[in-house]
């Protein structure tokens, strides 16, 4: 099989990122540098759940201001490679489901590899009006970041988060293990598909 890797390289007036990534890697020979402590750990988490190799480097960012650019640039940079990776997805199993639990709180995520990028982060707690945000990182920023990233891959996303903690980072982190274990799902070939997209149209653009 061709190796699925990639490397991309995006420049703005806000951020300059580079990314490689294999999505057929052990996940444990990623290397994040984002700049941001917790992205780092975000990432990573995501890397390692979801048996992908990735190199992450953040060159410029306008992290001075907020990491508001920082954050939707490296969804951005993490979907075109991923989607780069993936060719033209013959073979690909297409759908992942994945939930993951942090105590009480548990994140499920399902992901369609369907060429449409969407996006839709459902929270089924009034107790996220109250939450007081982590240092560097808010449920907002998540949004922002999976909306990047699904539409730079070109996937239909849905997650859902149940029982919110009030610790942003326990949501945070059940949100990245399950996008992890259910995009690996979902790029998995599936050997009764060998060679054939996985879409009646014959093409997943």
């Amino acid at each position: 099989m061709t190796p699925r890797t990639a490397e991309i390289e995006r420049k703005s007036k806000e951020t300059h990122i580079k990314a490689k990534v294999n999505i057929d890697g052990r996940g444990d020979r990623s290397d994040i540098k984002t700049g941001l402590a917790f992205m780092d750990h975000m990432v990573e988490l995501f890397s390692f759940h979801g048996l992908f190799d990735i190199e992450l480097e953040i060159i410029k960012s306008d992290t001075q201001i907020d990491i508001h650019h920082t954050n939707e640039d490296i969804g951005i940079v993490l979907g075109k490679a991923f989607k780069e990776a993936l060719l033209d997805k013959a073979g690909i199993r297409r759908f992942g489901f994945a939930g993951a639990p942090m105590e009480a709180t548990v994140a499920r995520v399902i992901i369609d590899i369907s060429g449409r990028g969407y996006c839709k982060l459902n929270i089924q707690d009034d107790k996220v009006l109250q939450l007081k945000n982590h240092e560097e990182y808010s449920l907002t920023y998540l949004e922002h970041f999976l909306e990047s990233f699904a539409h730079s891959l070109g996937a239909t996303l849905s997650v859902t988060l149940q029982n919110v903690s009030d610790d942003v980072h326990t949501n945070v982190e059940a949100v990245f293990k399950a996008l992890g274990l259910a995009l690996d799902q979902a790029t998995q070939i599936d050997p009764r598909r060998e060679g054939i997209v996985p879409s009646t149209k014959g093409i997943i653009d």
